[in-house]
């Protein structure tokens, strides 16, 4: 669902069906099953060793295979969704009325950053987003990768690295690696059809709903050439709104948050006022992956993904009379409709092959990224009657290549491999219409808003355009010194033409005690080179200021005008430091592992605390008015990061059919180490307040527990899961020392699915997600926004 800066949505009850037809009869078998299995499956992330399997890998890494996450409960096709339900690390925030974030969402590993996260396609780096989070609570003012820009349908398995990685992949490595694995060879042809909507008695109203509705269609295949293969496929989602608002109470004008008048008032009790929920969207992914031998050479390959999602979210309610008005237009009020378009393309391809004992692998990598935001049914108040109603707010691009080399040998000490990387950067933004940010008449004869009302166009004194180079050396050697001890050892140097190099490591070691028992540990240091939109960007948004009123954010980068004025100093990479230490057991068809970390992140990137009072410093030095408060991005914090995995699998016959059963366990808790204030800035201006460090330590959940079983017997297969969501808090600061908080409780969510094969090639499935239709606490008085937003977004129940 989607959610604003103040907004909880609330949960309901998913249920959905779905036929497939497929030539691989296991598929439906496959569905639910996690992890079950998957610590048998060799893994290639994190190791040169062809050999290693996740339990006697010297990291923990996660194995979930492409049918675990076709049953993950995520009807509506996004791949983030799903390994949320199946990976207990990784939190997969909604948002809702926050702009772009409505149908960008973001992954965190062990709670940490989203863009502390590398993610890998086929092993390959993959391009981030060019949107900035603006009005999201969880990853504020980071540009991490676009999970749902991957089909699902693609996915043959994923692997997920939960070890800070610096040294083997480069910068972001520092909460993990998720390495997505494409279908290849004997993937053979599947198509599905999947209906699903949501269904919930809504307190606030006490109505019960029906929306939401979702189409996806999926077909893939796969074709054996005489000398290779070529797998594809494509994905189709059309997906409905949801809505969760409450009635507004006559609070809101009494205490002067809304603009009072008599016609203002007589809104007060309606639910539709505001749409907190999931936006509509609609999605388009393509995908294609191959290879083929070429005498002489080696063997070609290649990928390829385009993702196009349209969707439209809702943003908050504009009244008739007062400073957003515009009553010759909107005599009953209008509430704007946010337009969001996503194109994303990733292509790429090379060659690899062996030559006198060496084993190589070259490729060219290209990922893009195009965003236009735009809004609907909105206007610009200064403009009065002569406001268009629809605009084009800004256009942001994220563009990445790659030309990398690898070669790898068996050595007398071990498995040595080295390696090369070239990487261009290029981000940039382009300007809105003129209507959605110029200051028209009424702004100063009536005090009217100055801009596209919930997208206040990107002016072209505030467009970027910043590229970059960067180029890495690596080496890595994976050995056996003595019988039963495996070690990991890397190294790698990246020189940025923008902020100067750096330096990672690793040693990472697993000792088998016995056949059934093993310790293993690591210890590396990481690093996360700012983004290019860190660097650059700036925007203006709007969002809840002194006493809950909507006010003018201005978000700028450090080396801007007023980023200048303020004394922001240039940004520096985030350094950090990583230890874990484990243990893995195996005994017959029970397997465990547990890890324990810690993760110190030293000069972490954040948006500032949003400071009041610099209105006159902005307008002095960039001419804009009307705004309210100021962020910036500054290297603000040192971080730690502490906590434990546990995941149990347990596979076996169990009467006439197989049950297969899974648990697994994450706490992951971090907090501030220090504040690190440039004394550049200038006096007042505060870095961490009471906001950004409930976005750092509380604000995602402390903990998840997931448990499943999977039973099949003959063409039946049932899975049942439980997922506990663990605590989250939302704090607050409203000016003047009124900072509301609140610690929303762990909540518990049931889903269910079953599946009949009627034969080798159809299955027909039926399930529902949060069976119990069970919800966040309801938000206090003081967070609710005079009951209009009643949920508030932090709750991963949705």
């Amino acid at each position: 669902m989607q959610r604003t800066k103040h907004l909880l949505i609330t949960t309901s009850t998913i249920l959905s069906a779905s036929a497939i037809i497929a030539s691989m009869p296991t598929f439906a078998a496959a569905q639910g099953t996690a992890n079950a299995g998957s610590q048998e499956v060799i893994v290639v992330t994190g190791t040169r060793t062809a050999t290693r399997t996740a339990l006697k890998s010297t990291v923990p890494i996660d194995v979930i295979d492409g049918g675990a996450l076709a049953g993950a409960g995520s009807y509506g096709g996004e791949l983030g969704a799903a390994l949320q339900n199946l990976a207990p690390s990784f939190n997969f925030s909604r948002q809702s009325n926050s702009s772009s974030t409505d149908v960008v969402r973001f992954g965190q590993l062990r709670g940490m950053n989203p863009d502390q996260i590398i993610v890998l396609v086929n092993g390959r780096r993959r391009h981030t987003t060019s949107v900035v989070s603006l009005d999201a609570k969880i990853g504020r003012g980071t540009t991490p990768v676009d999970f749902n820009s991957i089909p699902l349908s693609a996915v043959s398995r994923i692997e997920v690295l939960r070890d800070g990685a610096g040294a083997q992949y480069g910068s972001d490595a520092i909460a993990g690696v998720i390495n997505v694995i494409l279908k290849g060879a004997g993937a053979g042809t599947e198509a599905s059809i999947t209906y699903g909507r949501h269904s919930t008695d809504f307190e606030p109203t006490g109505k019960s709903i029906t929306d939401g509705e979702t189409l996806s269609l999926s077909v893939s295949s796969s074709i054996d050439l005489s000398n290779g293969f070529l797998s594809f496929g494509a994905d189709y989602r059309d997906r409905e709104a949801t809505a969760r608002g409450g009635p507004i109470n006559q609070f809101a004008f009494i205490f002067g948050v809304e603009d009072d008048s008599p016609l203002n008032r007589t809104f007060a009790g309606n639910p539709n006022l505001y749409r907190p929920g999931d936006p509509k969207v609609e999605d388009i992914n393509l995908w294609a992956n191959g290879e083929v031998q070429i005498a002489g050479l080696g063997t070609a390959y290649g990928t390829l993904t385009y993702n196009q999602r349209e969707g439209e979210g809702a943003a908050f309610y504009r009244y008739p009379d007062g400073s957003a008005g515009v009553p010759a237009i909107y005599p009953q009020g209008y509430r704007p409709v946010t337009l969001n378009d996503n194109r994303d393309i990733a292509v790429n391809g090379g060659v690899r092959g062996e030559t006198a004992g060496w084993v190589w692998d070259g490729g060219l990598n290209f990922g893009q990224n195009k965003f236009d935001f735009g809004v609907r049914n909105s206007a610009n108040p200064s403009l009065g009657s002569a406001t268009p109603t629809r605009f084009h707010a800004a256009g942001f691009e994220n563009t990445q290549w790659i030309a990398s080399v690898t070669a790898s040998r068996e050595t007398g000490f071990g498995q040595l491999a080295l390696g090369a990387e070239l990487r261009n950067e290029d981000y940039k933004t382009t300007p809105g219409d003129v209507a959605s940010y110029q200051a028209g008449p009424l702004a100063v004869s009536q005090g009217k808003r100055v801009g596209a009302q919930a997208a206040p166009g990107l002016a072209p004194s505030d467009t970027a355009s910043v590229d970059r180079q960067v180029g890495a050396l690596f080496a890595e050697l994976s050995a056996e010194p003595i019988t039963n001890l495996d070690i990991d050892v890397a190294a790698r140097v990246e020189n940025y033409s923008d902020v100067g190099s750096t330096v990672a490591g690793k040693l990472a070691a697993r000792y088998a005690l016995t056949d059934s028992l093993a310790v293993r540990g690591a210890v590396s240091n990481s690093f996360r080179a700012p983004s290019l939109a860190q660097t650059a960007f700036q925007f203006t948004t709007t969002t809840f200021g002194s006493g809950g009123a909507l006010v003018n954010v201005r978000i700028v980068a450090p080396r801007s005008a007023i980023g200048r004025a303020l004394g922001a100093p240039k940004l520096e990479p985030e350094t950090s430091l990583n230890f874990s230490l484990g243990t893995t057991a195996r005994f017959g068809g029970l397997s465990v592992s547990l890890d324990a970390f810690r993760i110190d992140v030293d000069d972490r990137i954040i948006v500032s605390e949003r400071n009041f009072g610099f209105a006159s410093l902005i307008q002095t030095a960039t001419g804009i008015a009307n705004v309210n408060e100021v962020s910036v991005f500054t290297n603000g914090v040192d971080t730690r990061t502490e906590g434990f995995d546990v995941v149990a699998n347990w596979a076996g016959q169990v009467g006439p059919g197989r049950l297969a059963l899974t648990a697994a366990f994450n706490r992951s808790k971090t907090e501030v180490r220090a504040v690190r204030k440039a004394p550049s800035f200038v006096s007042g201006f505060q870095v961490l307040g009471v906001e950004e460090r409930n976005t750092i330590e509380t604000a995602a959940p402390l903990d998840r527990l997931t448990g499943s079983a999977t039973y099949a017997v003959g063409p039946v297969t049932a899975l049942v899961r439980a997922t506990r969501h663990g605590e989250t808090t939302r704090i607050f600061n409203f000016g003047g020392g009124f900072e509301p908080k609140q610690t929303y409780g762990a909540k518990t969510q049931i889903d269910f699915e079953g599946t009949f094969d009627v034969n080798e090639k159809i299955s027909i499935s039926i399930g529902g997600n949060n069976v119990t239709d069970e919800y966040p606490d309801r938000s206090i008085d003081d967070i609710a926004y005079f009951g209009a937003l009643p949920y508030d977004v932090l709750s991963p129940i949705g």
